[in-house]
C-alpha cells in the first residue's frame, strides 16, 4: 500500500534543479535512501514532501489525499520529520522535549497524559537514554541530542517518517543502533532517509533515489540502482564494490 506518492513533481531551489516530473511511490514497510552530493537538493526534496516548501509543479499525496488539502495537524498525525539540525532556544528537560512528539495527537489546551509520559520514557530507554528524562536539554552532547530528536519522532507514531541525516553526530555503534530501531518491525511504516553513507543505505534500505542536482534522478531497488557505475557518476568520484559475508560495500578509490 502506498503511503506517500508524487506525480509529475518538479522541485527547484535557486539554480539547482532537484527533480523534474518525478513520479514516486513509497509503500508501507519500505525503507528509502536519498543519496547525492552536497547541495543537490536532498533536504529541499524532503521538506517539500513534508509540505514545508512548495513544489514548482506536481502533486504529493498522503494516503491518496493531496497534501494541500490537509491541515498541518492532519499531516503531523501521518508524517513525521527529523530535521538535520536541532536548535534549543529555551531550557527544558529531555522528557519535555520528547513530549513534543505527542502534540499532534492532543486536543487544544490538552495536557499530556500519564500514558504519553510513559510512552516517552519507554522510547528514551529504546534509544539508550534510560536515565536522561530529567536532564536539561542544554547539557547534552550532539549525539545525545540527536537521539532525543529520534525519540521525539518515534513517539509521534506516524506511518511516514522523513529523516534528514538521522545518524548525524552519532558514533558507529549508535549509527547502527538507530538504523536498526527504525528499520526493524516496520511493516506498516515507510522510512525515507537522507544519508551520506552509501554503505548504511546498502545495508538498511531496500529502495534508493539518486539525485544528481540537474533534474536527473534514478530510483528503484537498491540491488539494482546501487552500483559502481551509478555511484561513481553520482559522486563524481570512483567507487568500487566489494562483497563480504553476502553484504555489499562501496569504497572510494
Amino acid at each position: 500500500m502506498s503511503l506517500i506518492n508524487c506525480n509529475n513533481l518538479t522541485v527547484k531551489i535557486a539554480d539547482t534543479q532537484v527533480c523534474e516530473d518525478l513520479t514516486l511511490s513509497i509503500g508501507a514497510g519500505e525503507n528509502w535512501a536519498i543519496l547525492g552530493m552536497n547541495g543537490c537538493g536532498k533536504t529541499t526534496l524532503l521538506h517539500t514532501l513534508a509540505g514545508l516548501l512548495p513544489a514548482q509543479s506536481g502533486d504529493i499525496n498522503l494516503n491518496t489525499i493531496n497534501l494541500n488539502d490537509l491541515s498541518r495537524r492532519d499531516i503531523a498525525q501521518q508524517l513525521g520529520l527529523l530535521l538535520q539540525h536541532q536548535e534549543d532556544h529555551f531550557p527544558g528537560t529531555v522528557l519535555e522535549a520528547a513530549l513534543i512528539g505527542r502534540h499532534p495527537h492532543l486536543k487544544s489546551w490538552q495536557w499530556e497524559t500519564e500514558s504519553d509520559e510513559q510512552l516517552v520514557i519507554d522510547t528514551l530507554n529504546l534509544v539508550g537514554l534510560e536515565h536522561f528524562s530529567q536532564r536539561s536539554i542544554l547539557t547534552l552532547s550532539g549525539g545525545e541530542r540527536q537521539r532525543v530528536a529520534l525519540a521525539t519522532l518515534l513517539v509521534q507514531q506516524t506511518k511516514i517518517r522523513l529523516l534528514d541525516e538521522p545518524v548525524n553526530h552519532l558514533d558507529i555503534h549508535h549509527q547502527h543502533e538507530v538504523m536498526k530501531i527504525l528499520t526493524t518491525n516496520n511493516d506498516n511504516i515507510a522510512n525515507v532517509f537522507v544519508l551520506h553513507d552509501v554503505n548504511l543505505a546498502a545495508r538498511y534500505c531496500d529502495h534508493v533515489l539518486l539525485i544528481y542536482g540537474n533534474g536527473k534522478v534514478q530510483q528503484g531497488a537498491c540491488a539494482n540502482v546501487l552500483s559502481e557505475k551509478n555511484l561513481t557518476g553520482l559522486y563524481q568520484h570512483p567507487l568500487q564494490e566489494i562483497t563480504h559475508n553476502n553484504q555489499r560495500w562501496f569504497i572510494a578509490n
